[in-house]
């Protein structure tokens, strides 16, 4: 019922924008190589669909393999720093350390690194997501509860299961908001990686149109990219959800 309910107040929501968006733009009498009203994006979407579905297909690989690897790198990462006291010592400062360093700005070296194709645009979404996932990872395994692991030290449990069977479980949540934070942010690492530089993508669809002044196919791409994230995070979202579930069935 909340799910419905949600759903509906969304797309009456969208189509509210939309219509602003095209009264404004028949109010105003905007050329449409500035502001093309949402029915010329729409029927260009249309017209064009094969081609903004060819670049659509490559952004999508790379964002979800830019999740998978940042995810699993994160996961892997926050799970070695608990096994081991002296590379939380060690790593965690080099990782805030990090952050310092605008990601941004490491794209066009991922490009010459790695050439134009998808290996630069999976790492620069790796690279953003990488540090949020490891963080709330990081944060949930050393937020357990206090009582269950003394209770479980003096029953002579190892770090290992200490790890496996107390932390893992309770840091599911926390794992689960990064998960969230991965969603939003891989499409735009993905697509910073394909305006640096790349020969396809709806990043890249989108500079050229850009340059050609056709404003109606960029707007079109844009959409396309939108809609993909707010399904990406959606999917996600339910992801987390199970995760959130299964940890309070565990406790």
């Amino acid at each position: 019922m909340i799910a419905a309910r949600r759903t509906r107040d969304a797309g009456l929501a969208a189509l509210c924008a939309v219509s602003l968006w095209q009264a404004v733009v028949w109010a105003t009498g905007v050329p449409a190589f500035i502001l093309p009203g949402p029915l010329r994006v729409f029927a260009t979407l249309f017209e064009q669909r094969e081609l903004i579905l060819g670049h659509a297909a490559v952004t999508v690989a790379e964002v979800l393999l830019g999740i998978a690897l940042g995810t699993l790198l994160g996961a892997m990462t926050a799970l070695q720093l608990m096994l081991s006291r002296t590379a939380l010592r060690l790593v965690l400062p080099a990782l805030v350390f990090s952050q310092a360093v605008p990601v941004f700005a490491l794209a066009p070296l991922l490009t010459l690194w790695l050439g134009y194709g998808l290996g630069s645009k999976i790492a620069m979404a790796v690279l953003i997501i990488y540090f949020p996932v490891a963080s709330a990872a990081l944060d949930g395994l050393r937020h357990s509860d206090p009582a269950l692991i003394a209770m479980a030290r003096s029953f002579g449990a190892s770090k290992r299961q200490e790890l496996f069977r107390i932390r893992l479980p309770a840091a599911l949540p926390s794992f689960a908001s990064g998960l969230r934070l991965a969603a939003v942010y891989a499409p735009i690492g993905a697509v910073i990686g394909e305006w640096v530089g790349a020969s396809q993508g709806l990043g890249y669809l989108m500079l050229l149109a850009n340059g050609r002044a056709k404003t109606d196919l960029m707007f079109a791409a844009l959409l396309v990219l939108a809609l993909f994230t707010v399904v990406l995070h959606k999917a996600v979202g339910l992801l987390a959800d199970h995760l959130t579930r299964r940890a309070k069935g565990l406790g």
